[in-house]
């Protein structure tokens, strides 16, 4: 395949604004527009080894889809044990029970009120879907104005759960579902069902909202129903279960101020969650005033406060009085604790593999004992005297970004000419600064020390982040060949580029290229293991090494 050469582009000096990034494809229309080339690509593609199918990203998609459902199932489950749910659990089934007058009736009046819950909260997670697109939510993950709005969301979630105050719909809507449902047949269920979902929303409605944030961000066009459905299947089984087996109800424990504690719990997780979609923004946009260390000291202390409120030494307007601390309070006060101190030496630099997906990369920390005080300076752009070039082109945009030891370039053009005259393969890194797996991929598999030495001897790194907003030089701005969109921004370039020349719009992806842009091995996205990554590489090599 031959990948086209993109115009020079700098950094504009000019204020960064908030922008969208181009999708895959934005119409129908506009794929049509692009088929010509496409057929010309895979003409190409199909002489170097690699067919349509190996730069195909949909194989990811099962699994993201898989995870977001099971987000959703533990999400409804933790529903069912707030304050708002709990207790309507024996007096639902209690009701069904006596009202449909035999056991078989009641079991049948319990599946079909399960049923319509499910079908009601999957309706949400379809309109979020129609209402915005597909594309629209893919571009969510690296939007600054949502990403501000989705971090404000969270925090007034959070402090809904705190106690501060309830999230509720109009009790004029709820009175209305309420008389609907005294009328029989399975309307009367239907509605039932959708008065639980409304008097409960003061519970459900964060739990929903986070989940469905973090479902729009995937991108995916049925991931906002898909954990709408996980939500409310794990919502609905405990009203269909205890109708098959209403002695169970016998072994419920009794309600009580650990409802509201689950609560206060939830709350503390919320605002811990909320820090991230800031990060985000902070990271994309350069204002690089949210730095690792300070991202680390707010979840210390967000985990320090919610392990005193455990162990009952904090306590809000409206929790009960924690007379002794029982043993799960104890247990999840400990978990909570050895977290905190797992935390503590990530304020000096400790890597925390853990958990470094999530959190800013170690080039935004100021204090780092864990490298040499100049290892992770990006501004240090000298190149070997081997190199023509003497300045990495972007490089100052990803100071924060750096991986000790690496020194990537970030311009396709560069890359090229740096290939040719090192006669070495390129590495090509699409990767994005929310990236989520691009960051768990560099901890866990590039820091392997056979994987790192390849990487660093062997191939020109060339890292693409397609969220970057820096502003293109006016000169280099174009309008897409293949989405029809307007190019302003460097991260747009590098997303378009992935899109039109490798099918692709998922991060990270990874495609091994010679100097004139031929692609040697079929690209591969997020992989865990070792292994395979090592074969990835030395397969990609040993490609180079034969077609010279």
């Amino acid at each position: 395949m031959q990948a086209k050469a993109f115009q020079k582009a700098d950094t504009a000096a000019g204020e960064l604004q908030f922008t969208d990034i181009p999708t895959a494809a934005d119409s129908i229309a506009i794929r049509k527009k692009a088929d010509s080339v496409a057929k010309a690509k895979a003409d190409s593609v199909a002489k170097a080894g690699v067919t349509k199918k190996s730069v195909d990203s949909s194989k990811e998609i099962p699994k993201s889809l898989w995870q977001i459902f099971i987000e959703g199932f533990l999400g409804g489950l933790t529903a069912v044990i707030l304050p708002c749910i709990y207790p309507l659990l024996p007096l639902t089934v209690s009701f069904f029970t006596k009202k449909a007058g035999s056991r078989s009736k009641g079991i049948m009046h319990s599946v079909i009120y399960g049923l319509s819950i499910i079908i009601i909260y999957v309706a949400l997670g379809l309109i979020i879907t129609l209402s915005f697109g597909s594309d629209a939510l893919n571009a969510l993950a690296s939007n600054g104005v949502f990403n501000i709005f989705f971090f404000l969301l969270l925090i007034v979630f959070g402090i809904s759960f705190l106690g501060a105050f309830e999230i509720t719909l109009p009790s004029s809507l709820a009175n209305k579902l309420d008389q609907n449902s005294d009328k029989g047949g399975l309307a009367g269920i239907f509605f039932m069902a959708s008065t639980l979902v409304v008097v409960s929303f003061s519970c459900t409605g964060p739990i929903i909202g986070t989940l469905l944030v973090d479902a729009a961000s995937k991108g995916h066009r049925l991931a906002p129903a898909i954990g709408m459905f996980g939500f409310s299947f794990a919502l609905a089984l405990p009203f269909t279960i205890f109708a098959l087996f209403p002695s169970l109800l016998k072994s419920l424990p009794k309600s009580g101020g650990w409802l509201n504690s689950v609560k206060v719990v939830l709350g503390f997780l919320e605002l811990g969650f909320a820090l991230k979609f800031l990060s985000n923004v902070d990271l994309a946009y350069h204002w690089n005033l949210f730095g690792r260390e300070v991202f680390l000291s707010l979840w210390i202390a967000i985990g320090l406060l919610l392990g005193l409120y455990l162990l009952g030494k904090l306590k809000f307007s409206h929790d009960s009085d924690v007379p002794y601390v029982t043993i799960p309070r104890l247990f999840l006060s400990i978990v909570v604790f050895a977290f905190v101190i797992y935390m503590v030496p990530g304020l000096w630099g400790a890597p925390l593999k853990s958990i470094s997906a999530f959190l800013p990369p170690e080039g935004t920390q100021d204090f780092n004992l864990s490298q040499a005080p100049d290892a992770g300076n990006a501004s240090s752009t000298a190149v070997p005297f081997t190199s023509s070039i003497k300045e990495r082109k972007y490089a100052a945009n990803y100071a924060s970004n750096k991986i000790k030891g690496l020194e990537p370039w970030y311009d396709y053009e560069q890359a090229l000419q740096v290939s040719k005259e090192l006669h070495k393969p390129i590495l090509i890194d699409f990767t994005g600064f929310v990236c989520v797996n691009c960051r768990k991929m560099e901890s866990d598999v590039w820091s392997d020390k056979e994987v790192f030495k390849r990487i660093k001897n062997d191939f020109i790194l060339l890292q693409l982040f397609v969220d970057d907003k820096a502003d293109l030089d006016p000169k280099d701005v174009f309008v897409s060949t293949y989405s029809g969109k307007k190019i302003t921004t460097i991260g747009a370039k590098w997303s378009d580029m992935e899109a039109k020349d490798f099918n692709s719009n998922s991060q990270p992806n990874y495609v091994i290229m010679d100097g004139n842009g031929n692609v040697l091995v079929p690209p591969q996205g997020a992989n865990y293991s070792v292994s395979n990554y090592i074969k990835f590489l030395d397969s990609g090599l040993s490609a180079y090494k034969a077609a010279k």
